[in-house]
């Protein structure tokens, strides 16, 4: 593959608080920790404080992977590494997509990994370790059932229970064997239906089949897959459950820092709650709140607990509390010697919200990084693209407004009035002076017919366009495949394509061009053709 790159800015496509943090707008400067930049990276070293659970953190992890780590020297070798106190994670993190749903998935990932290996080229004593952080614990079903490939949609239609992690995986069959046979016949699409076979029929929970895949995907880059639905991680994260739900001190500060946001003109993402943990069973994953007799109430299950009681759940049961969206980031924080997070537009705000809760229970906030972002194509595509006169910068812009230049471009005849307006223009200016001599009143209903020439002016010129577009059809319907293509459904294809068929083109090679052309602190919007 080649590789071209153009500002986000110029896509369209991102939101206003992300390009305002990539410019490093001061009015962000207090919401954010160390800039994403070397110089933010050797700041975040320097500052970082000892991380205490490196050795809990390894034997968990050996435990979930257990007898992958057989076959996957790298990440084996990556894990023995966090036992050293000068070895710290770029985590990215993910709900878990069947087949790993929209490409952005596998670009987060990839961000993570260049990351880490651009760390530690700037400082070779300095171990980097990339992490993927699966939202075991998120109950969202409808998000992640489902994903398209080439268009067609996938689900695996069973009604959601619990946390998606804990889901079993029997009733998958049927989404299984509509992915693989899309793929069609060959040494890649064979390869990639062995590890969806694998993963989500021959392992029982989703968490598992998730991480089989991802592994199986990623393995030989040393990525590390973590799953935080896990008693002895749950057990670090105690004395933060106990404050968020008994003292609302998150609540209190996310809030106050989310309404500073928005009085600085950017837009938020989430709402903090009082108490910001679900109860978690493998049947249910309920919010908790404090109901009005003081007691604290699992909804829609008749569970309640005083506020002893609730203590002693903590303390006996701490994997039963399941933070919720703005509580995940701090439990990432205590259990990983995290530097960075990966994310998409929307996380980068809501990281944003999240900074003086860091602060008031003293825990490290990472540097955010922006996912790259990218759009793979290929060469017969991006030949049409240029045979219309396109170029990857243009081809962001609506594909009306794309198709009348292109005919403006190559007519032989003018299309639009100008001249012929200005002319008329003129008359009326002769016609409102005569009529004032005679009468001023009627001044209004010469500007009223001038008004209804002009609206026919401008209708003319459509159906002047609308018959020269009829001579460059052939062009025109390029230009709306070449959108199509690239933009399936008018948004990002990297926002709903699957990376099925790129897979089964390329093979290993997409990762491999992926990482090569990568670079994450460019912050620029790839192109691969």
């Amino acid at each position: 593959m080649k590789a071209t790159y153009i500002e986000y800015s110029e896509t369209n496509s991102f939101s206003k608080t992300l390009l305002a943090y990539l410019a490093h707008d001061e009015a962000l400067k207090s919401f954010v920790g160390n800039w994403p930049t070397w110089a933010g990276f050797e700041k975040q070293l320097n500052e970082k404080k000892k991380f205490e659970h490196r050795e809990i953190l390894v034997e968990r992890l050996k435990k979930q992977y257990g007898e992958l780590l057989k076959e996957s020297p790298a990440v084996a070798a990556n894990i023995e590494l966090l036992l050293d106190q000068n070895s710290y994670t770029i985590t990215t993190g993910h709900q878990l997509n069947i087949f790993t749903g929209p490409l952005y998935f596998i670009f987060k990932i990839m961000t993570a990994i260049r990351l880490s290996e651009d760390l530690k080229s700037k400082h070779p004593d300095i171990n980097f370790v990339p992490v993927y952080w699966m939202a075991t614990e998120d109950h969202d079903f409808e998000e992640i059932n489902h994903t398209k490939v080439f268009g067609k949609k996938i689900s695996w239609d069973t009604p959601a229970v619990s946390a998606t992690g804990r889901m079993d995986t029997a009733t998958i069959v049927d989404a299984v064997k509509q992915y693989t046979n899309i793929l069609g016949l060959s040494e890649n699409s064979a390869k990639l239906t062995r590890i969806v076979e694998e993963a989500y029929l021959n392992h029982d929970r989703l968490a598992d089949a998730t991480r089989y895949m991802v592994n199986e995907l990623f393995k030989s880059y040393g990525l590390l897959i973590v799953d935080a639905d896990d008693r002895e991680l749950k057990e670090l994260f105690k004395p933060i459950i106990k404050e968020d739900i008994l003292s609302e001190k998150s609540f209190k500060a996310i809030t106050a820092r989310s309404e500073e946001l928005e009085s600085n003109g950017f837009s938020t993402q989430v709402h903090a709650r009082e108490i910001n943990f679900f109860y978690l069973t493998y049947d249910f994953r309920e919010r908790l709140v404090l109901a009005a007799d003081g007691r604290y109430e699992v909804l829609h299950q008749n569970i309640y607990f005083t506020k002893a009681e609730l203590e002693q759940e903590i303390d006996h049961y701490p994997e039963r509390f399941s933070p919720n969206v703005v509580m995940r980031p701090m439990y990432q924080e205590i259990i990983l010697p995290n530097l960075a997070y990966i994310g998409g537009g929307a996380e980068m705000v809501y990281w944003m919200q999240l900074k003086s809760n860091f602060d008031q229970y003293q825990v490290d906030f990472p540097i955010l990084i922006p996912r790259n972002s990218a759009m793979i194509t290929e060469d017969n595509v991006a030949a049409k693209l240029f045979r219309v006169d396109l170029t990857f910068k243009s081809i962001f812009r609506p594909a009306e407004v794309l198709k009348k230049e292109y005919v403006r471009r190559h007519t032989k005849e003018r299309l639009n009035l100008n001249d012929e307006w200005m002319e008329l223009n003129a008359i009326f200016g002769k016609i409102r002076l005569r009529t004032h001599k005679i009468d001023p009143s009627l001044g209004p209903s010469t500007e009223a017919v001038k008004a209804r020439l002009k609206k026919a002016i401008n209708n003319l010129e459509k159906k002047l366009m609308k018959a020269e577009k009829r001579n460059h059809q052939h062009a025109l319907t390029d230009i709306d495949n070449v959108k199509e293509k690239l933009f399936p459904g008018g948004g990002l294809q990297e926002r709903s394509e699957n990376f099925a068929l790129l897979y089964v083109k390329y093979g290993d090679s997409l990762f491999r061009d992926l990482y090569k052309y990568f670079n994450p602190l460019d912050f620029k919007f790839t192109i691969l053709y």
